[in-house]
Order: C-alpha cells, then sequence, then structure tokens
C-alpha cells in the first residue's frame, strides 16, 4: 500500500469513529417516587422550526431540496405523559396539588459530535404541593434537523424514566 492510501485510510477511519460515537445514556435523578402522581401541568413552551437541505447543479440546471419541521416540546412531553397514566390540567389547582407534577422542560447542552451536533434537553419533575424536586431526567438527541434532535432527546429521557414494562 502507498503512504497517501495509508493516510487516506487512519483519516477515514478516525472520521468513521468520531461521527458513530453514541449518544450519552440518560441521566435519571429520582429523589421520590413519581407513580404516586396523578396529574401534571406541563409549564407551556414555544414550537421550534427548523429546516434541512441542499441544493445540487447538474448538467440541466440547478436542483434543491429541503424539509422543514416543528416541534413543541410541551406536546411531545404531553404525549408521553398521557400514555404513562397522567391526567394534563390545563391550569394549576390547589385541591389537587397533593397529586400534581410540576413539569418543566429546558435546553441544557450542545455537544459536537461528528458533522453535526447533539441537543440535551433536562426536564424536571416538581411537586405543586410542597415545590420540591420530585426527579429530573436529562437525554441528548440528534437527527436531521433541530426540531429532530429536540424531540429525540425529549423521548430518550422519558423512556429512562418510564422504562418500557
Amino acid at each position: 500500500m502507498s503512504a497517501i492510501k495509508k493516510v487516506f485510510f487512519v483519516i477515514c477511519s478516525i472520521l468513521m469513529l468520531v461521527s458513530c460515537a453514541p449518544l450519552r445514556l440518560p441521566v435519571i435523578v429520582k429523589n421520590a417516587p413519581i407513580d404516586t402522581f396523578k396529574y401534571a401541568y406541563i409549564s407551556p413552551t414555544k414550537e421550534l422550526t427548523s429546516s434541512s437541505g441542499g441544493t445540487y447543479g447538474g448538467q440541466y440546471g440547478i436542483y434543491g431540496s429541503s424539509t422543514m419541521k416543528s416541534v413543541n416540546p410541551s406536546d411531545v412531553i404531553a404525549g408521553v405523559l398521557i400514555k404513562e397514566g397522567f391526567v394534563i390540567l390545563p391550569e394549576l389547582k390547589s385541591e389537587l396539588s397533593k397529586e400534581t407534577l410540576i413539569v418543566n422542560y429546558g435546553e441544557s447542552g450542545r455537544r459536537n459530535r461528528g458533522l453535526g451536533y447533539t441537543i440535551e434537553v433536562t426536564i424536571q419533575f416538581i411537586s405543586a404541593e410542597t415545590q420540591q424536586m420530585i426527579c429530573s431526567c436529562t437525554a441528548e438527541g440528534q437527527g436531521e434537523t433541530e426540531a429532530d434532535d429536540i424531540r429525540q432527546a425529549i423521548k430518550r429521557a422519558l423512556e429512562g424514566l418510564f422504562p418500557k414494562k
């Protein structure tokens, strides 16, 4: 093998290893059991719209395509919690505070991974009665767009909190 081929092989191998690094495992912090709660109030979030696309040229012209996707984190969280049996409240009710969780969402980081990056999210569950943190979950996601990153990160975080039965 020539020296150029060897260098090319080494560079390709390194790029493959770096770009294929796995997503970090979700981090779950449980201070109290979550299954004693029946209701959830999810703090409102704004919808995020992102796009990806590209153009290419050929003999007969320039072509392109793009994809637009959007995600509202509170909707994704609500879907998972409903599936887990929680009743989602549109507002906090003092008479239900003993059985109600306040759910907060936030983006907590970004990390370069291969030719792109991951978005990390943290979801926090707080007792509506005591204002104490019951649990939190953090995970990262990487997809075609930022909306995909966020959706995947939320689902991975909550799967860590509610493992499949």
